[in-house]
């Protein structure tokens, strides 16, 4: 079976499979990952049921029968799997499939919507409008999606700013708010507990259940924050 140094399979479960790249948020990685996302939605291997992309790793479920069905030559629905996979990471696929949008996010960073903002410019020794600046300075990566329908994880935030996760995460986090844990950014999609460091709120919605598209953002998206005031916060 054909092999790569910079990736392993392994089963997870009795009817998935992860391909792991390295335990690390980097880019090109990430793009590695969406690479093949695309690649396995655009050309299904037959059984698969979900394709779930994360930083550096890419999980796919899969109906055990079909899979079975199809490969009568494997001891099992995993072995024709991982062969399957591999013979497909040894294929040229480039980035020409990954859909990407660049979407401009308004965010309010009055301290209202700011619950952490006083205490993470103390702790880096900067003002809030330096933060404002350093923090939409920045085209953020949209890595992957998790934790919460339409949970952004992007990244990567200046060294200026980052900042770890809170000790004691809060019970409740609005929806829309914009948070930095790492050196990480994201936004809440829906009202839920969470110890990212809160900087500001976003009038935009991350998630609708009743449209076609769920999310606002999808991994490989590219987003760039812009400040607003209370005023277009409110009539949004």
């Amino acid at each position: 079976m054909p092999e790569q140094a910079n990736y392993t399979i392994f089963p997870l479960g009795d009817t998935a499979v992860t391909i792991d790249f390295g335990n690390s948020i980097d880019e090109v990685i990430n793009q590695e990952v969406l690479s093949l996302f695309h690649s396995l939605k655009e050309n299904f291997i037959p059984g698969i049921i979900e394709l779930v992309p994360a930083y550096s790793s890419l999980t796919i479920y899969y109906d055990m029968l079909t899979v079975r069905k199809n490969n009568p030559q494997y001891k099992s629905a995993y072995d024709a799997m991982k062969e399957k996979i591999a013979e497909r990471l040894l294929e040229p696929i480039g980035e020409s499939g990954i859909l990407s949008h660049s979407v401009k996010i308004p965010v309010c960073y009055d301290k209202e919507f700011a619950p952490d903002i006083d205490e993470l410019t103390a702790s880096k020794n900067i003002t809030v409008d330096e933060l404002i600046r350093i923090h939409t300075s920045k085209t953020y990566s949209v890595y992957m999606l998790g934790f919460l329908p339409g949970f952004t994880y992007m990244g990567k935030v200046d060294d200026e700013i980052a900042m770890p996760r809170k000790v004691n995460p809060r019970q409740r986090v609005e929806a829309g708010s914009v948070g930095i844990a790492g050196y990480q950014t994201g936004i809440y999609p829906l009202p839920s507990p969470g110890g990212w460091q809160i900087i500001g709120r976003t009038p935009a919605r991350l998630f609708n259940a009743n449209t076609d598209e769920l999310t606002l953002l999808k991994p490989g998206d590219k987003v760039q924050f812009y400040s607003i005031g209370k005023d277009e916060f409110n009539s949004y």
